[in-house]
């Protein structure tokens, strides 16, 4: 297992390429976590909500961690989604990944019933006292609908091996408040998704970027996150600037669909949207192949 920190700098989402059943291509995915070694990016995140990994089977979300551990050879830290409904399901797929070699784990609340914070608190602690890894709280209240509250991060950091938290951006758009308050409360490390506020998180002080694109273009969103580290904010603005028909696109349909969208032209590969989520139609197919194709280049030919 790798030693530097998932938890710091471009995390980049995959997505996971499977077919109508939710077979993972193993082969697909490696030749997608290809390009993230080779730009250097800080972790993978693999089965996050770009990965689907609410849409798989416990085995094939198991072949994907194998499959990406292989693949991957510890060059860089693998961070694995491992929400379920049931804690015990939850408990489960941690074991999987840390037995499969995988480096952290990502924690969403994942729920039917709506979950009060101790119901989540509880979750949480069963989960990490499942496995050893260090494990970074999901704050997703889009998908999951729930919220974690300052208190409850607080309550939560308190346990030894949660490390870090995937924030979504601020409704107020006061990332820097927010970052103020949550340092003075817990030890966390604070990312953030929602990756068209990631240049003016970053700028804000932010420890991560939870990057989909970075699982596509990597190079560009590394780019990206180190110029907004090193408080660059022309050049972190300059490059979010080229990205900004990309975050239209992920406002505008969503992003998962955009991704697999690209995914598909990118890899000439089987990336099938899990039902009943559906493909977008041809015409809005080229929209976003239009919209991404300088990009695209631009990564291939390492311009940046």
């Amino acid at each position: 297992m790798s030693s530097v920190s998932p938890f710091h700098g471009l995390s980049a989402f995959p997505p996971t390429p499977a077919d109508i059943n939710g077979r993972v291509d193993t082969e697909a995915l490696c030749r997608l976590l290809e390009p993230l070694c080779d730009a250097g990016v800080a972790s993978i995140g693999l089965l996050g909500s770009t990965g689907i990994y609410s849409y798989l089977t416990r085995e094939e979300r198991l072949r994907a961690v194998k499959a990406a551990v292989e693949c991957v050879k510890g060059r860089i830290p693998i961070v694995v989604g491992v929400g379920d409904l049931r804690t015990d399901h939850a408990q489960g797929l941690a074991r999987d990944a840390e037995a499969a070699g995988a480096d952290a784990l990502l924690l969403a609340p994942v729920s039917y019933t709506p979950l009060t914070e101790e119901e989540a608190y509880q979750h949480f602690l069963a989960v990490t006292k499942a496995v050893t890894l260090p494990l970074c709280i999901y704050n997703n209240p889009g998908t999951t609908h729930f919220t974690f509250s300052r208190k409850l991060l607080q309550r939560l950091s308190e346990i030894e091996t949660i490390r870090a938290v995937k924030m979504p951006l601020p409704a107020g758009g006061d990332v820097r408040g927010e970052l103020a308050a949550l340092h003075e409360k817990t030890g966390l490390a604070i990312g953030y998704s929602g990756d068209w506020g990631a240049a003016e998180a970053l700028l804000s002080g932010a420890d991560a970027w939870y990057s989909v694109v970075g699982g596509l273009l990597p190079r560009t969103a590394l780019a990206l996150t180190k110029a907004a580290i090193a408080g660059d904010g022309n050049e972190a603005r300059r490059l979010d600037g080229l990205l900004e028909p990309l975050w239209k696109m992920f406002k505008e349909f969503g992003s998962i669909r955009v991704v697999y969208t690209l995914v598909a032209h990118l890899l000439l590969a089987q990336a099938e949207l899990p039902r009943p989520l559906l493909p977008l139609g041809p015409t809005l197919r080229q929209r976003v192949l239009d919209v991404t194709e300088p990009l695209t280049a631009l990564e291939r030919q390492s311009l940046l």
